[in-house]
């Protein structure tokens, strides 16, 4: 299997473990939304909490030139570790919610 399949499999393999998770309060649903066309994974919550209602993102992925970016992570561990775990190398995961100038200190790539 090629590099690039790998990874959108290992992305949704590791996301779909987020779909479980339930929530304490309120009537709040995690959804993967996987888009293989354009290389872009997200998990989003969605629901109500009493009258308060939620909508926002976990965890967003993209792939773009062959490399896995981290857009967002609001995970309690961290994704890269999952994706680590899962065979994906450090070089090849940019974690982009750090600042360019931070990056290169993370031990994952710079892009």
């Amino acid at each position: 299997m090629d590099t690039l399949n790998n990874y959108r499999d290992i992305i949704e393999k590791v996301l779909k473990n987020y779909v479980t998770i339930s929530y304490a309060n309120g009537k709040i649903e995690n959804e993967i939304i996987l888009d293989r066309t354009n290389d872009r994974y997200l998990v989003m919550s969605l629901g109500w909490d009493n009258v308060r209602r939620i909508h926002g993102c976990v965890v967003h992925l993209d792939i773009i030139d062959g490399l896995i970016w981290i857009q967002r992570d609001g995970t309690e561990d961290g994704i890269a570790i999952e994706l680590e775990q899962e065979g994906v190398p450090k070089d090849k995961i940019v974690l982009g919610f750090h600042e360019p100038d931070v990056r290169q200190h993370t031990g994952y790539a710079v892009a």
